[in-house]
């Protein structure tokens, strides 16, 4: 079998991807420990507890949308339950079920930690590119997420804001 190399845009495409989906992680991660005491995951599991109705999801549900094993997401959650951001409880409709509720001193360390993180991702992303380019880059992830999650398993991690009103900054409540 003949292999379909590369050819030059290609290649030039794909080594620009690499470096991107290598270097960006970093840079978020770095802001999120010197400016919050959070990795970039544990900052992600907060946000995504943050923007749930009751601040609460069931770990089976926490792992789906933050694309993590149980194993990995058990270890962040009893990590950041040791430091007050988060607590274990029973589902009420599953008690086989375990829920995580984002506590107040989790809620409050999402809205310290958002504009720091928001910044970041302005200067790093979003300000580096056009208007145009922002709309090409949707569609280019859309193109490669139909291939990397067809049967939608993270969809409502990256389409919650699709249509939606603007997203507004984490406010008291």
């Amino acid at each position: 079998m003949d292999t379909p190399w590369l050819d030059r845009p290609q290649l030039r495409a794909w080594i620009r991807l690499r470096a991107v989906l290598a270097l960006l992680p970093g840079v978020l991660d770095a802001q999120l420990r010197r400016d919050a005491g959070l990795t970039e995951f544990e900052y992600q599991v907060l946000a995504t507890l943050s923007e749930t109705p009751g601040r609460t999801l069931r770990m089976t549900e926490l792992s789906r949308l933050s694309n993590a094993t149980l194993p990995r997401l058990s270890h962040v959650v009893t990590r950041l339950q040791g430091r007050g951001l988060v607590e274990r409880c029973s589902c009420p409709e599953n008690r086989r079920t375990t829920n995580v509720l984002l506590t107040d001193d989790g809620w409050e360390k999402v809205r310290q930690a958002a504009p720091g993180h928001v910044a970041t991702v302005h200067h790093h992303v979003i300000d580096a590119l056009t208007g145009e380019q922002l709309e090409q880059l949707t569609a280019i992830g859309d193109a490669l997420l139909t291939r990397l999650d067809p049967s939608g398993t993270m969809a409502a991690t990256y389409t919650r804001y699709d249509g939606a009103p603007e997203p507004q900054a984490p406010a008291d409540g």
